[in-house]
């Protein structure tokens, strides 16, 4: 056995797996140079803490797999029994180790589990860790949790999780790390809009900009926890698994159970820092084509009044618009005239549609536009012939409560997987469709399915995408509630939110971007008037957002004035030319003194050129705002910086100067550091500034 050293991109991962006892985690945090094998043997010697006292007798060390066996009164990371017996301590049988990635096996004093820990640092940094176990005793082992566990130091004093509803997900929220378990779980059967997503602990007071941060995230859609843990004998960690009901898990002798990657991020230059890891490496191992399209949505459009004219017309806008993808929403399959009845019955209603889907797509592909379709497919209405001809179909029989009039189709259950399944690649195979939209729009509320659904789900899209590889697949969820990097392996896109309101929008994607590159997260330009919250939006403003992501529109463009037409065209085209930068690049954001005040934007990975977007939500703090400070740009270049897109609403009497003359040409350091001053906007109002290099 060995001290093992995962080195990557300023990280380092220094693991202590000498001898019999479970392998403890030295190190995880900033990197810790080119260390040999003498020096990694003295800075495990060194890191064994002192016996405190009225404790165990010898050094308690965290180990990867802590138990009450080894003194750690905390969270265990196996729990489970065998007729009702405990899970047993675990002791190391072996380590091997392939490039930057360990393999880490053990096994109880009896023989009867063996557990292997997985270990990989990604050349961005990225920590990956997950557990296998596998009972090789003689009688079942009921599973009750199976879980990541890895330390932070004294300093990751402050966490940052998020909460949120429906139409308002990913609300940050901050509290102090004390001694005790700060635990978030979901047993929604997805993620959740109440999902924590991404824990993280710091330095008190850690920014975007600044400040050391270790995060969290575990990539499942499912029932799952994250949780922070300080002892009061100073031991710190943070973790994750699947979140599992009794039962749910039984093993049977020579049954495996792998859990969920749990996905761990350090970083020195505070949450931006975060991205700067994680987008790269989501962006590495995506086949995610480029460049992204330009979608239109009928929902907000035209809802459940689907008319083959209308459409049409609203086509033929679109494609005029310069749109590149027409999705059909919900209300185009048999007897789906309201959110009451149908889910289930996947065919196309020959009473609205007599020629079924053809005559529509025909005209989408005439005018130059990929063809898209909203499903639901995990749900199931009561009043549908499916669930008429096959109750026993219904997850937990159809007892307990609906939500939004629905019931959720077992997965699990083999004839309604082959069904749905069949249903289709029916649909897929008859018609050219580009893109499915997948909606899940409620929770399962069935004690012990989460499990079995989830994984359901999992195979399904699997077998989807390996018969449609050229079909995209947006999840989906009541908006923002199954955005997770799990299924971020068989999607291609994120509906980010039921709500195009651009206020509540800023927000939301301002901190789903901290994990979700900007590409995956789909925007929308909706009408004036939010069909959520019913707040009126500047057209300038609503723009300006929806550009920052997969941009898209969700507005009956048939109704909007030639002017906006034309507004929207030049938005579009403008978004065309600046996505190989969106899509690509760094996201950066500024920390402000000011609530009201923001700005973001992303800047190009050779640094040659940015796109900012300084943001007003409220009514700022003073007249003359501080200057706008412009992050990641290279100190050493000269940048022009322009305005563009809509001139926004301001409350001035004069620009600043720099402004009245259309541009400034600074060293990136000045912009950095010095800032640009920066008209007063109204609320709700947002200034584009390209950023290009100047020789």
């Amino acid at each position: 056995m060995t001290v093992l050293h995962l080195r990557a991109a300023g990280v380092s991962l220094v693991l202590d797996a000498r001898g019999a006892s479970a392998p403890t985690v030295v190190h995880w945090g900033s990197d810790l140079g080119d260390l040999d094998a003498n020096v990694l043997a003295a800075l495990a010697d060194a890191a064994v803490p002192a016996v405190p006292p009225s404790s165990i007798d010898v050094p308690l060390r965290l180990s990867l797999w802590p138990s009450l066996a080894e003194g750690w009164t905390g969270r265990p990371a196996l729990a489970g029994h065998r007729q009702g017996v405990p899970a047993p301590a675990l002791r190391l049988l072996d380590v091997q180790v392939q490039e930057q990635a360990a393999t880490v096996r053990g096994e109880s004093a009896d023989g009867s589990l063996e557990l292997t820990t997985v270990l990989e640092l990604s050349a961005e940094g990225v920590l990956r860790v997950r557990h296998r176990l596998l009972n090789r005793g003689a009688g079942d082992f009921d599973l009750a949790g199976l879980d990541v566990r890895l330390p932070i130091p004294e300093q990751a004093a402050e966490l940052l999780d998020f909460t949120g509803l429906w139409a308002h997900e990913r609300q940050p929220q901050r509290t102090p790390l004390r001694h005790g378990v700060w635990s978030r779980e979901s047993r929604h059967g997805r993620p959740g809009h109440d999902d924590a997503f991404l824990l993280m602990a710091g330095v008190p007071g850690f920014g975007f900009r600044s400040g050391q941060v270790w995060a969290v995230h575990l990539a499942f859609s499912g029932d799952k926890t994250l949780h922070a843990e300080r002892s009061a004998l100073g031991h710190g960690c943070l973790g994750g698994g699947e979140l599992l009901a009794p039962g749910e898990v039984r093993l049977a002798p020579g049954e495996t159970y792998e859990t969920p990657w749990l996905v761990a991020v350090h970083s020195a230059t505070g949450i931006d820092g975060l991205s700067d890891r994680l987008h790269p490496w989501i962006r590495a191992r995506a086949t995610l084509r480029h460049p992204r399209p330009v979608v239109l949505n009928t929902w907000e459009a035209v809802y459940f009044d689907h008319d083959l004219a209308v459409l049409t017309d609203l086509a033929d806008a679109a494609a005029e618009a310069g749109v590149e993808r027409f999705v059909l929403d919900d209300g185009w399959f048999t007897g789906r005239r309201d959110d009451r009845r149908a889910l289930g019955d996947w065919q196309v209603d020959p009473s609205v549609w007599p020629d079924g889907l053809h005559p529509l797509i025909s005209r989408v592909h005439a005018a130059g536009m990929e063809f898209g379709l909203w499903v639901e497919p995990e749900m199931i209405s009561p009043d549908s012939q499916l669930a008429r001809e096959h109750p026993s179909w219904v997850l937990g029989g159809g007892t307990g409560h609906t939500w939004r009039w629905q019931r959720v189709l077992d997965l699990g259950n083999p004839e309604a997987y082959a069904c749905l399944r069949d249903r289709l690649v029916a649909l897929l195979t008859e018609y050219p469709i580009a893109f499915l939209k997948w909606d899940h729009n409620r929770d399962l509320l069935t004690p012990g399915s989460a499990h079995r659904q989830t994984t359901a789900l999992y195979r399904l899209l699997a077998e989807l995408k390996a018969a449609f590889p050229d079909v995209e697949i947006e999840s989906c969820a009541s908006g923002g509630a199954r955005i997770d990097l799990g299924i971020l392996d068989l999607v291609d896109r994120f509906w980010t939110s039921d709500t195009n309101d651009p206020l509540d929008r800023q927000s939301i994607q301002r901190w789903t971007s901290v994990l979700i590159p900007p590409e995956y997260l789909g925007g929308h330009l909706g009408d004036a008037t939010a069909h959520v919250t019913g707040r009126h939006s500047a057209l300038g403003f609503r723009l300006a957002t929806a550009l920052f992501g997969s941009a898209g529109i969700e507005w009956n463009l048939t109704t909007a004035t030639p002017a906006e037409r034309a507004e929207i065209a030049a938005w579009i085209a403008e978004y065309k030319r600046l996505r190989p930068l969106l899509h690509s690049g760094t996201v950066v954001r500024a920390d402000s003194p000011d609530p009201a005040l923001r700005l973001h934007g992303v800047v190009a990975q050779d640094r040659t050129a940015a796109l900012f977007a300084l943001v007003s939500l409220g009514s700022p703090r003073s007249a003359l705002p501080p200057p706008a400070r412009f992050p990641g740009l290279d100190p050493d270049r000269r940048y022009t910086v322009r305005p563009i897109g809509t001139p926004p609403r301001t409350v001035q009497d004069a620009p600043p100067a720099w402004l009245r003359t259309g541009e400034a040409t600074l060293p990136g350091r000045v912009l950095a550091e010095a800032g640009l001053p920066v008209p007063l906007l109204a609320p709700e109002q947002a200034l584009l500034l390209e950023v290009t290099e100047t020789p």
